[in-house]
């Protein structure tokens, strides 16, 4: 049923309550999974355009993708990374589509009017532009 699922990563503990859910889902079905974080700062939003050299949170970001790839396969799941820059939401679909997911696996904050309006919320966003089957998973408070 779901042959590849785009697992949208924060780089957050928010990715702890996640990831447990997409493995299992992964396993059963046999599913590929690709991991994507989209770093959203300055230098990344403006990383083409300006041609600028890769800021610590993109190797940051870079590096934990690679990690949790690794842990991931030692699991026996098969993995893949990509590591997007821009605006979350755009950076997920356009991915999911071009890379011919079948399903986003995604974290909600439990964010409620103000916080959606000081936030946003990508969630949102990515459900109202896609077709793609979308699992939210509540991110377990601290």
């Amino acid at each position: 049923m779901y042959r590849k699922i785009l697992v949208a990563l924060e780089n957050t503990r928010a990715d702890e309550s996640l990831l447990p859910h997409v493995t299992e889902l992964a396993t059963r079905l046999g599913s590929r999974l690709l991991l994507v974080h989209v770093a959203d700062g300055w230098v990344a939003r403006n990383f083409s355009k300006l041609k600028l050299a890769e800021s610590d949170e993109m190797k940051a970001d870079r590096a934990y993708l690679e990690k949790t790839v690794d842990e991931l396969r030692l699991k026996g799941l098969s993995v893949s990374a990509h590591l997007a820059l821009g605006d979350p939401a755009t950076e997920i679909l356009k991915t999911a589509a071009a890379e011919r997911c079948d399903l986003i696996a995604m974290t909600s904050h439990g964010h409620r009017l103000i916080g959606d309006i000081i936030y946003g919320s990508t969630i949102n966003e990515v459900r109202h532009r896609t077709a793609i089957p979308i699992l939210v998973v509540k991110a377990e408070k601290p």
